[in-house]
């Protein structure tokens, strides 16, 4: 046998066994649909039932990569946590060992052939037949199943005849198992499959082509090779993302350390294991044995550490936003002493508003992408909640009239300061390219803007005998408000003025004017924080957005 037909059988096996993984995985997710979702959703709330799900979704479709990218978008959509999302990503590290059995049941017990052929037939049946419905993506994962077969027994086969005519050379001890090792992570690099990686080792050594510890270092090097794929997915995404690809790293280079550290001690455990469960002697079973039982070691490893594990990553890959949106001021230990407490939320108050009012005056600029000021506003957001807490640990402690009078006020102006926020968030997604005819009115809502501007920007500051000229200065923006509408109504009905570019700048301008009232009044209740009056004032109905 020539050297192009031993290769042959290889590169061909390997790629029918790729191309029925994809076919698996593809069908398996389609017919599940919203499952995935729902499974890890609803079943991550205690570490057993996170890691239970993620060893039963990454056994059905067949793919931790499937799994580990649903897991980090729940933790980007705020569904999981980042404790929660580290047990469905050591549990589908268990899952991948699924695929283990597959190639050592599938491949080494009875003939393929006699079960790939049927298996294939009848998926593409059930997928020509059943279309984009659950019925062809069931077909899909069938006909998936049976191809991957087909590529086991031709590697099988493969494997078989280069043992028979070829020696690999001996190398042993320490360098021959770090060789293995990093043999097993560059396949699975190139595949970009640790489940192909795995069918490699697995049959190379049923073939006889590898003794059993050299195939067990592969296996190792295979799990190894996942982070890889992990780290690259993570260059440039979320900083969720990246702490997610670090615990995916950390699991699998200490689980492989600790696999490599006691690899012939845990090799004879696994024979002893074996023989106990009557399993067959065959190499495959072994293999597959191992790296089931090595990731769950891993899992046992982690159960201790992960709780310091998930604070040390959420101490890593800080971003600017989440910098931000951490309280500067309030401290738990300000709780027991509420007259303190209340200045030191005046102060974080401080911080808030002016990340609002500076989110206002950005988008009146256009100077905010949506993405951007959806950024700004999930900033916003969390550190409302987090003063939200603060303000439930201060209720519970006892504090004088004056500081309660003082709170109240203060809890007045967070509801105006996110009101600012997220008037400034749609008006940063508020298109507006009016046609060159309309430059005219385009330059006075540009002039009309210029005035709001530059009473938020007082609004941070303004305090005491200012807000009388302040008030003076929004009463005269309120009137050439109104002329502005006017003006934009009677273009659009004489047709200067597109109806929709009309409204787009209608829009504009009454966010802004919305966003411009809400921020004089958080200024007005800081300015009378101390006036028992104000609350009868505030209260009037005045706080609801104005009506245009």
């Amino acid at each position: 046998m020539n050297l192009s037909n031993m290769i042959g059988p290889l590169t061909g096996g390997i790629g029918l066994f790729l191309l029925g993984m994809w076919l698996m995985t593809d069908g398996m997710k389609m017919a599940a649909g919203p499952a995935l979702e729902r499974i890890l959703a609803n079943a991550t709330r205690t570490r057993l039932r996170g890691l239970g799900s993620g060893i039963l979704v990454t056994s059905v479709v067949q793919s931790s990569s499937a799994v580990t990218v649903a897991a980090i978008g729940f933790v980007n959509a705020g569904l999981l946590t980042l404790g929660q999302s580290l047990w469905v990503l050591f549990g589908a590290n268990v899952g991948t060992s699924m695929t283990g059995w597959l190639v050592a049941a599938a491949g080494m017990g009875f003939k393929i052939e006699a079960a790939a052929l049927p298996l294939v037939g009848v998926g593409m049946l059930l997928h020509l037949t059943g279309g984009r419905r659950r019925r062809g993506a069931i077909g899909m994962a069938i006909a998936g199943f049976g191809i991957l077969f087909l590529g086991i027994d031709i590697l099988k086969t493969g494997f078989t005849d280069v043992a028979g005519r070829f020696a690999l050379p001996a190398v042993g001890g320490a360098l021959g198992v770090v060789m293995h090792v990093f043999a097993g992570l560059v396949l699975t690099v190139m595949m970009q499959s640790s489940s192909a990686a795995l069918a490699v080792a697995l049959t190379a050594a049923q073939g006889g082509l590898l003794p059993l510890e050299a195939a067990a270092a592969v296996v190792i090097g295979a799990n190894l090779g996942t982070t890889v794929t992990a780290v690259i997915a993570a260059v440039g995404a979320t900083v969720n993302a990246r702490r997610a690809a670090a615990a995916h790293v950390m699991f699998n280079v200490l689980t492989g350390a600790l696999a490599l550290l006691i690899l012939p001690w845990l090799l004879d455990g696994i024979i002893v294991l074996r023989d106990m469960l009557a399993l067959d002697r065959a190499p495959g079973i072994t293999l597959a044995l191992f790296h089931t039982t090595f990731n769950v070691l891993g899992v046992f490893l982690m159960w201790p550490l992960a709780g310091r594990l998930t604070t040390f990553l959420q101490a890593r890959f800080r971003s600017h936003e989440e910098d931000m949106a951490r309280p500067h001021f309030l401290d738990q230990n300000l709780v027991a002493v509420p007259s303190l407490a209340v200045i030191a939320l005046e102060r974080e108050l401080g911080r808030l508003g002016a990340m609002a009012v500076g989110m206002l005056r950005s988008a009146m600029a256009g100077e905010a992408a949506t993405d951007d000021a959806e950024s700004r506003a999930q900033v916003v957001g969390t550190l409302k909640l987090a003063i939200g807490k603060f303000v439930q640990g201060l209720n519970r402690a006892s504090m004088s009239d004056e500081t309660s009078h003082r709170l109240s006020r203060l809890l007045r102006v967070l509801r105006y300061y996110d009101s600012v926020a997220q008037l400034a968030r749609a008006m940063a997604a508020t298109a507006c390219e009016p046609p060159a005819s309309a430059d005219r009115l385009l330059q006075q809502v540009r002039g009309w803007l210029a005035q709001v501007d530059l009473l938020c920007a007082q609004a941070l500051v303004s305090r005491g005998p200012a807000l009388m000229a302040m008030a003076a200065a929004a009463d005269g923006v309120e009137a050439a408000y109104q002329a502005l509408k006017a003006e934009l109504l009677q273009a659009g009905a004489e047709g200067e003025i597109d109806i929709g570019s009309m409204e787009s700048l209608l829009q504009r301008c009454s966010l802004a004017r919305r966003g411009m009232q809400q921020a004089i009044k958080a200024a007005n209740v800081l300015s009378h924080l101390d006036d028992p009056w104000e609350p009868a004032r505030a209260a009037d109905g005045t706080d609801d957005e104005a009506d245009d």
